[in-house]
């Protein structure tokens, strides 16, 4: 039984193959809608270099520093297989700092799709290979096999944690969303309804979210936010065995610059989380390990971890969005029919959900954010894009001798 009170930080990494401006004109000529050659200034290999210079190199250094000096100090993380690619191909260096991250043994990597996508819910056969090129590619590069589930963009329903138990997963992650939890905190270690041996941990997205996007944020009425302060509101926080810190790596550099303090807060909330000698740091699966579930959770309904609904409406709330998913899945059995490995490889990277993301409509509370991370003018032009490459996609299987029917 865990008698600390635990931080359980858990950082993830991903980057998309985003799709260049491929036109109608390319369409049957040229099939490299991922080319870094073109579009050289937002060319995925640019935006990798710009983020491992900003988030990445400087993030890790001073994580490696702090697992060095605090032998307590742990955390996890999961790591898609498209950064994975971008990383061996663009930033081995900032690959090799991962490796020294977790080569301590005391960063644990989650388990996920390979490439980021929403395969759960359209094609369990497709889903279930990218969780196991992810868990190759893990193993691969990291040595190791993950022992936790999260789903793209923390998607996460009852199903879902019944195929996680039955995959062998000790634990799942998911947002600890307030409809969700009712009564309940996100504080504790929860069993999903109809599993037996599998846990869930939830995010606390009210203590996350004071990080991953309120930090900067002058006007906030907590503004400065100081290492001090935050350990502060987390040892004050009541009916507390674990409290979940889960954000983008990305928090720490790209999204919350430098020049806001966010290095120097990394760098000293370990010190005074650790001056109380009933705290410690714990990886999710050391939580899971030491603290048995205190109830059951029911999720009918999928959440995620994403925009004011905490629903699929960030990639689905659209007809442009579910057009373009529901055509590209409708190709599942005709790709792979072709056997053509790097055919089917395009058309696994087009699966990935930040294409949909960026088609997103919703111009209200939440339109800043998908504005600030779409590479396009307007969701109208990332839709175009995208449906360019599915339209060639469509004239390499044809060109296969197999029938799309149109």
């Amino acid at each position: 039984m865990n008698d600390k009170k635990s931080i359980v930080l858990y950082l993830h990494v991903h980057q998309p193959f985003r799709i260049r401006h491929y036109t109608v004109f390319d369409t049957a000529i040229n099939s490299d809608y991922f080319d870094s050659a073109f579009d050289s200034k937002a060319s995925n290999e640019a935006v990798l270099k710009k983020v491992t210079a900003k988030s990445y190199i400087p993030t890790n250094t001073i994580l490696l520093r702090l697992l060095n000096r605090y032998p307590e100090f742990r955390f996890s993380i999961s790591i898609t297989g498209t950064i994975l690619e971008q990383m061996e191909k663009w930033a081995p260096e900032a690959l090799r700092s991962f490796q020294e991250l977790v080569a301590t043994g005391r960063v644990e990597i989650v388990a996920e799709t390979y490439h980021h996508s929403l395969a759960f819910f359209y094609s369990m056969s497709e889903f279930e290979t990218q969780v196991q090129m992810h868990e190759d590619k893990i193993n691969q590069l990291f040595g190791i096999m993950p022992q936790v589930f999260r789903n793209t963009e923390l998607a996460y329903n009852n199903e879902l944690a019944k195929w996680a138990e039955a995959k062998g997963y000790k634990g799942i992650l998911a947002e600890g969303w307030d409809p969700v939890l009712g009564w309940r905190n996100p504080n504790f270690v929860y069993r999903p309804t109809g599993t037996e041996n599998i846990a869930l941990l939830l995010k606390n997205y009210k203590l996350s979210d004071d990080l991953a996007f309120r930090f900067s944020d002058t006007n906030w009425s907590e503004w400065p936010l100081t290492a001090s302060k935050y350990s502060h509101w987390l040892s004050e926080t009541k009916d507390v065995n674990n409290i979940n810190l889960f954000m983008d790596y990305e928090t720490f550099g790209e999204h919350q610059w430098s020049d806001s303090g966010i290095f120097d807060f990394l760098e000293h909330l370990p010190a005074e989380w650790l001056k109380n000698t009933q705290h410690d740091f714990k990886t999710v699966s050391e939580v899971i390990d030491s603290s048995p579930p205190v109830d059951e959770i029911n999720v009918e309904h999928t959440v995620t971890w994403a925009d004011t609904e905490r629903d699929l409406s960030a990639w689905l709330g659209n007809p442009m969005q579910n057009s373009a998913i529901n055509n590209l899945y409708s190709l599942t059995e005709k790709v792979h029919e072709t056997n053509d490995l790097s055919l089917i490889e395009d058309w696994r990277k087009l699966q990935t959900s930040d294409h949909f993301y960026y088609m997103c409509t919703k111009y209200f509370n939440d339109g800043d954010i998908h504005a600030y991370f779409s590479p396009y003018d307007s969701p109208y032009e990332a839709h175009m894009n995208f449906m360019n490459a599915y339209r060639d996609i469509l004239y390499r299987i044809n060109q296969k001798g197999i029938d799309t029917d149109g």
